[in-house]
C-alpha cells in the first residue's frame, strides 16, 4: 500500500479508497468517571493530544471521536503501525493513559458523515480484541510491514471474528515499550463459547488420603471432554495450577483463554460418593448450572457420564448437539471392576507428581491393578509412560526400560485400540528410542484422530515435525498446544524454540520475555533465549542468559554445555574450558549419568567439531530418549552453522531418518 493522502473532505459524495483503519480505544475511562470526574478528563484530554501529534505526523487522518476512542484512516500501513507504536510508547508515560489500538487495511467507503465497509468493521472486532499498551494488526498489516526492520512482530494466533466471514491471523506489535497479550487474554476475548477448564474438585472427604479420588474425578471429566470435536478444553497442567487457590472465576478465565469453569467437590465415605458440580461463565462469575450427585462408588462412571454429557449439551446448544459417536466417546466405562479403578486414580495421583519415587510407587500401584483386572488397558499405558519416563532420564538403562515400556504399550493398544494415550506412547517409543520416524508418524496420527484436543499429542506431534524440518506445521502444532495449555511455561518454550528453528528469532525473543516475566526463576527461559542470541551472534547476551541460567541450577557443575558454548563464541575461551573441566568431573562423580549431548554441544562451541561428532554418534547409538531430543533441538539449532557444514552432519542426520 503506497503512502498516500487521505482527504475526506473534498467532495460530499462517497468515495471508495483503499486504506489502513486505525481504531483506539482508552479503556476504564467510564469508571474513572465515576470514581474521579477531574482524573478521567485529564487522561481523555492526554489521549487526544497524543492522538493529535502522532496521527497526522506519521501521515493519517482522525475522522471521527466516539465515546473515549478514535476511528483513523492512512493512505499507508506503514504509517499507520508507526503511528500506533509512537501513540503507545507515549502513552506508557505518567500518567499513563490504558489504549487498547488494532489496526487493518482494505476497502473503505467515506462521504461527509463517516467512514464505512466491511474493512472498518474488522478493524474494530481487532480493537477489541486488544489490551492496555498493545498494537495488534490483521495479517494484511502484516503483510506490508513484515519486511520494515524498525517494526517486530509475533503471531498470536487464527481468530473466528464476529460477522467475519474468514479466520483472521492476529499479530501483535513487539517493538520495546508495547504490551503483548498472551494468547490466552485473546481467546477469552474472542468471545468462544465452546471452550472450558475443569478446575480439580475439592476433597471434602474426612480422610484427607481420598485426595487422589477428587483429583481423579477431575481428571476423568476433563479427558472425556477432550473427546468431543469442536470442544476446547484446557490442559491438565494449567488448570490444576490454581487448586488450592481461591482466585476468581473470572480472572481465571482470563488465564486460561476460557468461556466456562467447571469446579466442584467429592465427598467420599467407604462406599458412599456425593459429588457437587457447578458450570459457571467466566465473562460474569455467574453458574450455568449447579447439581449434587448422591451414588454409590458403583455408579461412579455414570455420574461422570452425567456431568460431561451436561456440559456439553450447555455449552454446545447454541451450535450442535452431542452427536452419537461423542456420546460413546464419552460414556464408555474403562473398566467394570470398581476396586480396580479406584486403585488406578491412585496410581495417576502419583504418576502426575512425576519424581522418581512416585513413579516407582505408581508402577507398583498400576501392577497391582492389572493383577485385579488384566483386561483394563489404562494401567497398562500408564505403566509404559512410568518406564519410558526413567529410561528417558537415566532412572533405567534405555535398553530396558523402553522395550518394557512397548509391551505394556501393546497390550494396552490389543484391549482398547480406541485409546489415545497407548497410541501416543508407542509414538514416543518409535521416535525417541527406535528412531522409526515412519511408525511414530502413523501412531501420533492415529492418536490425534482419536483425540485432537490434547496438549500433551500435539506437543509430540510438533517435536516430530522438528525433527522432519517441517518448522511451519510444527509451529502450528505448538501453538495449538499452548492454547490447549497455556500457563505451561515448558510448552510455551517449545513454541519458542520452533519459532527460532524457523528463523523467526523476534517471535521467539517476544515468547522467551514473556515466559521470563512470568517466572524469573523458570531455567529453560533464560537457556532458550540464550540460543537465540548465539543463533543472532548477540554472544554477550547469551553469555548473560546463561550465567543466570546455571545460577538457577543451584549447582556449580551443571548447566555448563551451554554456558561453556556461549562463552567459546564470546572469546571467553579460558572460562569454556573451565566448564569442560567441570563436566568431566561431574561425569566421575555420577558414572550413571550420560553427558554425550554436553560434550557435543561445548565442543561445537569450541569448534573442536572431530569431539562433537564423536559425542553426537554416541548419543545416537545410545538412544537416551532426553538426551535424543536434545540431539535433534541440537542439529536444528540455527547457530550451528559450521557443524551442518562438515559431511559428517549428513551422514550423521542420515542414519538418523532426518533431513539435516
Amino acid at each position: 500500500m503506497q503512502s498516500t493522502a487521505i482527504d475526506t473532505e473534498t467532495s460530499p459524495q462517497r468515495v471508495r479508497q483503499l486504506a489502513a483503519i486505525m481504531f483506539a480505544d482508552m479503556t476504564g475511562y467510564t469508571a474513572l468517571m465515576q470514581e474521579d470526574e477531574g482524573k478521567a478528563k485529564i487522561l481523555r484530554d492526554r489521549q487526544r493530544q497524543t492522538l493529535e501529534k502522532f496521527i497526522p505526523g506519521n501521515n493519517g487522518k482522525i475522522i471521527q471521536y466516539f465515546g473515549d476512542g478514535t476511528l483513523s484512516i492512512f493512505g499507508s500501513a506503514i504509517d499507520a503501525v508507526k503511528s500506533a507504536i509512537d501513540i503507545q510508547k507515549e502513552l506508557q508515560k505518567e500518567p499513563k493513559v490504558l489504549l487498547r489500538i488494532g489496526v487493518h487495511s482494505g476497502d473503505i467507503v467515506y462521504d461527509s458523515e463517516g467512514v464505512y465497509g466491511d474493512s472498518v468493521n474488522l478493524a474494530s472486532r481487532i480493537e477489541a480484541l486488544s489490551v492496555p499498551g498493545a498494537v495488534l494488526i490483521s495479517d494484511k498489516i502484516f503483510d506490508e510491514v513484515k519486511n520494515q526492520s524498525e517494526i517486530k512482530t509475533v503471531l498470536l494466533g487464527k481468530y473466528n471474528l464476529k460477522n467475519v466471514k474468514r479466520q483472521v491471523e492476529i499479530y501483535a506489535v513487539a517493538n520495546q515499550e508495547l504490551v503483548i497479550p498472551s494468547p490466552a487474554q485473546i481467546n477469552v476475548k474472542a468471545g468462544s463459547e465452546k471452550s472450558i477448564a475443569v478446575l480439580p474438585f475439592v476433597n471434602m472427604s474426612a480422610d484427607p488420603e481420598n485426595e487422589y479420588f477428587s483429583d481423579g474425578i477431575s481428571e476423568e471429566i476433563l479427558n472425556a471432554l477432550t473427546r468431543v470435536e469442536g470442544l476446547q478444553v484446557t490442559a491438565r497442567t494449567s488448570s490444576f495450577s490454581f487448586k488450592g487457590k481461591n482466585e476468581d472465576v473470572r480472572q481465571i478465565g482470563i488465564k486460561l483463554g476460557v468461556s466456562a469453569i467447571l469446579e466442584g467437590s467429592v465427598r467420599k465415605a467407604g462406599k458412599k460418593i456425593r459429588i457437587t458440580a457447578q458450570l459457571i461463565n467466566t465473562s460474569d462469575g455467574y453458574h450455568i448450572w449447579s447439581e449434587i450427585y448422591d451414588s454409590d462408588l458403583e455408579d461412579i462412571f455414570q455420574v461422570q457420564d452425567e456431568i460431561s454429557l451436561k456440559i456439553v449439551n450447555r455449552l454446545k446448544e447454541n451450535f450442535a448437539a452431542v452427536n452419537k459417536k461423542e456420546k460413546e466417546l464419552i460414556v464408555k466405562p474403562p473398566t467394570e471392576n470398581i476396586d480396580a479403578y479406584n486403585l488406578y486414580l491412585k496410581g495417576r495421583y502419583h504418576w502426575n507428581r512425576s519424581n522418581p519415587e512416585d513413579i516407582s510407587k505408581a508402577i507398583k500401584i498400576f501392577e497391582e491393578v492389572i493383577r485385579i483386572d488384566p483386561g483394563f488397558a489404562s494401567p497398562y499405558c500408564a505403566i509404559s509412560f512410568c518406564y519410558s519416563f526413567m529410561g528417558s532420564t537415566g532412572l533405567m538403562p534405555p535398553a530396558v526400560a523402553y522395550p518394557k515400556a512397548k509391551d505394556y504399550t501393546l497390550k494396552a493398544i490389543e484391549l482398547d485400540p480406541g485409546h489415545a494415550e497407548s497410541h501416543l506412547s508407542l509414538a514416543t517409543i518409535k521416535f525417541f528410542h527406535n528412531w522409526d520416524f515412519d511408525g511414530a508418524e502413523a501412531s501420533l496420527n492415529k492418536a490425534l484422530s482419536l483425540c485432537l484436543n490434547s496438549s500433551l499429542i500435539n506437543q509430540v506431534h510438533g517435536w516430530f515435525l522438528i525433527a522432519k524440518g517441517d518448522f511451519i506445521k510444527a509451529i502450528e502444532k505448538m501453538e495449538q498446544a499452548v492454547k490447549l495449555d497455556p500457563l505451561s511455561m515448558p510448552l510455551m518454550s517449545n513454541l519458542a524454540d520452533a519459532y527460532s528453528f524457523a528463523g523467526r528469532f523476534e517471535e521467539a525473543l517476544a515468547q522467551y520475555d514473556r515466559i521470563i516475566e512470568m517466572d524469573p526463576t523458570f531455567r529453560r527461559g533464560f537457556e532458550g533465549r540464550g540460543m537465540i542470541f548465539l543463533a543472532k551472534g548477540e554472544n554477550e547476551k547469551a553469555v548473560r542468559d546463561f550465567e543466570q541460567y546455571h545460577k538457577l541450577i543451584g549447582n556449580p557443575l551443571k548447566g555448563l554445555s551451554s554456558l561453556g558454548h556461549a562463552y567459546a563464541a564470546a572469546g571467553y575461551t579460558d572460562k569454556a574450558f573451565e566448564c569442560l573441566e567441570k563436566i568431566k568431573q561431574r561425569e566421575k562423580d555420577e558414572p550413571g549419568t550420560i553427558f554425550h549431548m554436553d560434550y557435543a554441544f561445548l565442543y561445537s562451541g569450541l569448534k573442536d567439531f572431530d569431539q562433537a561428532f564423536y559425542h553426537l554418534n554416541k548419543t545416537y547409538e545410545q538412544r537416551i530418549g532426553i538426551a535424543c531430543l536434545g540431539m535433534i533441538f541440537c542439529i536444528r539449532y540455527p547457530m550451528l552453522k559450521e557443524l551442518k557444514s562438515d559431511a559428517r552432519f549428513n551422514e550423521l542426520t542420515q542414519k538418523m531418518g532426518i533431513n539435516g
